[in-house]
């Protein structure tokens, strides 16, 4: 998962434009109204409802619009049916990509992400054909300068963390997806800044790329981010720091 944080710290950074804040609030509207819709719209019983309510006061969203989503996710309010896939494929040099969505119209969204492929030097695959490369895990980047690196093992650990390891300068602490939640808490509680807190998905293994390859699949995740219909990018691609920057 090497240049992971790296990835997450520099997105991290681009969504404070008022545009990319847009694309987020949306999006996380999508994940509050689903989740609510499958679990309920108690955040107590619902844990993807809570991670999703999360994730979007983090991004100060306003209360209004998190209450509004969960009325439509449980039907109180009137909302559009969003339905889940998962689209899986091949980015330039042979990187998996995945690529999770909600949408109310499967036919545009698959012909939209296939085009996006297209477009950047890969081919949208099989199901099946790169999931298989990536592990579902807890996921939190913390900023190197931000925190004491023994205060951070010893918080995570003692709350369940499988590993914590630094990488790029910051730090990532990895668990199982059902002990996210308690160490996300114990983080907040010794008043850690995070990059990047979420359940994901890891891969297990790298693809180096460089030059045009690298500079295509930067642009590759970049369109799928931004794509209405797409909630998560997941890839396993290494790309250097100066070619994202870069762009």
């Amino acid at each position: 998962m090497s240049g992971h944080s790296k990835w997450s710290s520099i997105k991290h950074k681009k969504a404070a434009t008022d545009a990319k804040r847009g694309k987020i609030f949306t999006k996380l509207i999508k994940e509050i109204t689903v989740a609510a819709r499958l679990g309920g719209g108690d955040l107590e019983a619902n844990p993807r409802l809570r991670t999703a309510v999360q994730a979007a006061k983090s991004e100060n969203m306003p209360k209004d619009n998190i209450e509004r989503a969960i009325k439509k996710g449980t039907g109180e309010l009137e909302g559009v049916n969003y339905e889940e896939s998962i689209y899986e494929g091949y980015g330039p040099g042979g990187a998996a990509v995945l690529v999770e969505s909600l949408t109310d119209n499967k036919n545009r969204t698959v012909a939209d992400i296939r085009s996006i492929f297209g477009k950047n030097g890969g081919n949208l695959g099989e199901n099946g054909c790169v999931a298989w490369m990536f592990d579902k895990k807890g996921y939190i980047a913390v900023e190197g300068n931000d925190v004491d690196e023994d205060a951070l093992m010893e918080t995570a650990l003692e709350a369940g963390a499988e590993d914590v390891r630094e990488d790029n300068g910051n730090y990532e602490i990895i668990s199982e997806p059902g002990d996210f939640e308690s160490i996300k808490e114990a983080i907040d509680r010794a008043s850690i800044p995070c990059i990047e807190a979420q359940v994901t998905m890891l891969p297990q293994n790298t693809t180096n790329l460089a030059g045009k390859e690298a500079e295509q699949m930067v642009r590759l995740i970049e369109m799928l981010e931004d794509c209405d219909d797409v909630q998560k990018v997941y890839n396993n691609a290494d790309i250097p720091e100066d070619i994202i920057n870069s762009m």
